[in-house]
């Protein structure tokens, strides 16, 4: 039996199916735009939604590294961070074995930047934009000393290794054409801090690092030694992805510009400011004395600063400074004992005996924690640490003189950069005529902070102690009697 033929659908049936496809094209056609033409969210958009900024970086000293007291710190952390509050979002660190490990989180997008001393370089442009710089420095070969200093690539006769994929692979691969018979190995696993320890224990012959990062180990491997540059300065700056959009990059780069070059200097100069103040010898001896001299006068120093609020090891640094932890040095103007204390800051300090160990680092203690007491308020630490250290040297007198000085030229009293560029002022006539305490040694100021400051580094580094600032008070149970100007007199340390 035949079915029967479904009728022919009327002209109102036609139209209406029409339309009802029509209307399904047109819709089709409207969530299409819109799904390919709304406007994605931004990198800035993303960061400030979740309320997260999440950076890559490594362990470093130049970088970022968690202080004696278990606090985050370092020279790009505190710039990070500080970027991080002006977006008002947490701060989220993602820390990596090496920076080109963290430049492979910037490029699969698993991090919204690194701040990981990234060397700029062309074959990194490629893939990656960069902000304004943050600092220069020199990639420089390292070899040990006591073993023959190469005079170029062509002249290396050991094993040089360095860091997979960094900007020092990509200049040797450019020399091999210079020097045919080049070779080097590259490791992924191993930071530059790992191989500089290797050249400093003879376990490796060769390898390049930044000169930033190889002044700072020198302090703590003073068999390390600089051979050559093998290439000219390079800019350090964060790196973030070319495949995503720039948002976020312009606000940090804003962030930066809004910084200025005084703040980054005066940031500079808290964490590198003082890396070369004592040479491989001076490192070298302090090592030494550690071992020899030190255990002697370690509770001395630890129970006198306990007494007044300080870290111990700037104490000791002091002390170290001043003589060497030797109680009888004598100065050529007859300043005495391990803090080198002058007869009439004995008297002022009640001190009867200055050769005694004891009573002179506890004389030292008084006196140091006395100064940063007086310093105002305002004065925050590190600064606050330097300047008292200035005024140990020098007077607190003189500080004050300097402090004006560097008010009047512009500079801000209250940071010890701009004070430390003042100190020398106070040696020239056209300037020291019109303070209230005349002629100071500034430039001997300026190294004495300098150099205190090194061995303090040192110490917390070999001693690995939780770190204490100086107080920002007396204790409440010691009296403070207004010191002379310059209590310990001007006068070259005992060294």
């Amino acid at each position: 039996m035949n079915s029967a033929e479904p009728p022919d659908p009327s002209p109102r049936q036609r139209r209406a199916r029409y339309l009802v496809s029509m209307l399904a094209v047109l819709l089709a056609t409207i969530l299409l735009v819109l799904s390919t033409c709304s406007p994605r969210r931004s990198v800035l958009d993303e960061v400030q939604a979740t309320g997260v900024l999440r950076v890559a970086t490594v362990n470093s000293p130049t970088t970022y590294y968690l202080g004696a007291a278990g606090e985050p710190t370092g020279f790009e952390y505190d710039l990070v961070k500080g970027l991080a509050d002006q977006l008002k979002v947490r701060l989220e660190i993602v820390v990596t074995t090496t920076p080109p490990e963290a430049l492979a989180l910037v490029k699969t997008a698993r991090v919204h930047f690194a701040a990981a001393g990234i060397g700029v370089s062309p074959g990194r442009a490629a893939s990656l934009r960069f902000t304004k710089p943050l600092l220069q420095v020199v990639p420089v070969l390292v070899y040990r000393k006591g073993t023959p200093r190469p005079k170029n690539l062509g002249d290396l006769s050991g094993h040089l290794l360095v860091v997979k994929d960094s900007t020092h692979t990509e200049r040797l691969r450019e020399l091999q054409a210079r020097y045919p018979d080049l070779k080097w190995d590259e490791t992924g696993d191993e930071e530059p801090e790992e191989l500089l320890y290797k050249v400093a224990n003879g376990d490796l012959d060769y390898t390049i690092a930044y000169s930033d990062l190889v002044a700072i180990n020198q302090r703590y491997y003073p068999e390390l030694r600089v051979a050559f540059t093998i290439a000219e300065a390079q800019d350090i700056a964060w790196a973030f992805p070319r495949q995503r959009d720039d948002s976020l990059m312009q606000v940090a780069d804003g962030y930066l510009q809004a910084l200025g070059g005084a703040e980054l200097a005066r940031l500079r100069d808290r964490y590198f400011g003082h890396i070369n103040q004592v040479d491989t010898h001076g490192a070298l001896t302090l090592a030494t004395h550690v071992d020899t001299r030190l255990p002697k006068y370690r509770s001395l120093f630890e129970t006198a600063a306990n007494q007044y609020g300080l870290d111990w090891r700037l104490l000791a640094a002091i002390g170290y400074q001043e003589s060497h932890w030797d109680p009888a040095a004598v100065s050529p103007t007859g300043v005495l004992g391990i803090m080198q204390i002058t007869a009439a800051t004995a008297a002022f300090l009640k001190i009867p005996d200055r050769t005694d160990p004891a009573q002179s680092i506890w004389g030292g203690a008084r006196y140091i924690a006395q100064l940063a007491a007086q310093l105002p308020a305002e004065i925050t630490d590190p600064d606050r640490t330097w300047m008292a250290l200035a005024a140990y040297n020098m007077g607190l007198g003189h500080l004050y003189d300097a402090r004006k000085l560097t008010d009047e030229q512009g500079g801000d009293p209250n940071r010890w950069l701009d004070v430390r560029n003042s100190l020398p002022l106070l040696t020239q006539s056209k300037w020291h005529t019109k303070t209230k305490h005349g002629y100071a040694r500034g430039h001997q100021a300026v190294i004495y902070v300098g150099n205190v400051r090194t061995y303090y580094d040192m110490l917390v580094w070999i001693t690995g102690s939780p770190a204490q600032a100086l107080p920002q008070e007396v204790p409440p149970d010691t009296e403070v009697p207004a010191p002379p100007d310059n209590p310990l007199n001007i006068r070259s340390p005992v060294l």
